[in-house]
């Protein structure tokens, strides 16, 4: 079942979304050599409630923090731990989720951690750019492929990257995971119709290695099975008359979503 919002509802999500989207801002500013991923779990949670909504992953299925913090090769769900400093050179995946009054935001960056290499470098700005090309190719009377097909056509004209197939984007509202599935990889044309009032939360993660994953012995932190470093970026956005609308980004989008050139 697909949830279909109102537009009081939306309003709702958009106010997750820019807590969500602050939240983001703030970490990345506090990211630095030395600093704790529990650090920034704390920083995280403290905003988030301090802006009158939930942490949406905290207690999650027994999740124990307010974000998910995960370096190098892994790909999502670490757990923040203040045992667990960040050096220079890495890069990390921060998610973040929160609740307005029982609605939903949820959106992901990853950075690097002062200088890191072009290759990382490189692999941060194609996982970005996928996002929101899967974004821009959401449109009314579409299909839900249409977003997956945009996003793995993408990364492949950028070269030779593992696209994570085991995990992906999803339906949002009420609740966190919501039906559809938003995989990033397919031919378009196919699943749902794309209809007013829709919102998905795209999240694309890539491998400078390959693409297969496992799970390592906290039952939640995903790993690439080779070792190699991993990007994932995440926002979650809506369908209008006029196009996607992008709730965790705090200019909905508009900076980004412009027509680019290929």
């Amino acid at each position: 079942m697909i949830e279909i919002k109102t537009e009081a509802e939306i309003a709702k999500m958009r106010e997750a979304g820019l807590v969500v989207g602050k939240t983001l801002e703030l970490l990345r500013a506090a990211v630095e050599p030395g600093i704790s991923t529990g650090e920034l779990d704390a920083l995280a949670e403290k905003h988030i409630r301090d802006s009158g909504a939930v942490p949406s992953f905290k207690g999650y299925h027994g999740f124990p923090a307010s974000i998910c913090t995960s370096i190098n090769n892994e790909i999502v769900h670490g757990i923040p731990s203040r045992d667990r400093t960040v050096k220079a050179g890495d890069v990390i995946s921060l998610d973040c989720g929160a609740i307005v009054e029982g609605w939903h935001g949820d959106a992901a960056i990853t950075i690097g951690v002062g200088e890191i290499a072009p290759e990382l470098q490189t692999l941060l700005r194609v996982c970005e750019d996928a996002l929101w090309r899967g974004i821009g190719a959401a449109a009314l009377g579409g299909r839900l492929t249409d977003i997956s097909h945009a996003v793995e056509t993408y990364i492949r004209s950028q070269g030779r990257y593992g696209i994570v197939e085991e995990y992906g984007g999803h339906g949002i509202g009420s609740q966190m995971h919501q039906d559809p599935h938003v995989l990033n990889y397919g031919r378009p044309g196919r699943g749902p119709k794309l209809v007013k009032g829709m919102a998905l939360a795209v999240e694309p993660m890539i491998n400078l290695g390959g693409r297969q994953t496992r799970v390592l012995g906290d039952d939640w932190t995903v790993v690439t099975d080779d070792g190699s470093y991993s990007a994932h970026f995440e926002h979650t956005f809506t369908l209008t008359d006029d196009g996607p609308y992008v709730l965790t980004a705090l200019d909905g989008g508009t900076g980004r979503l412009a027509p680019t050139a290929d």
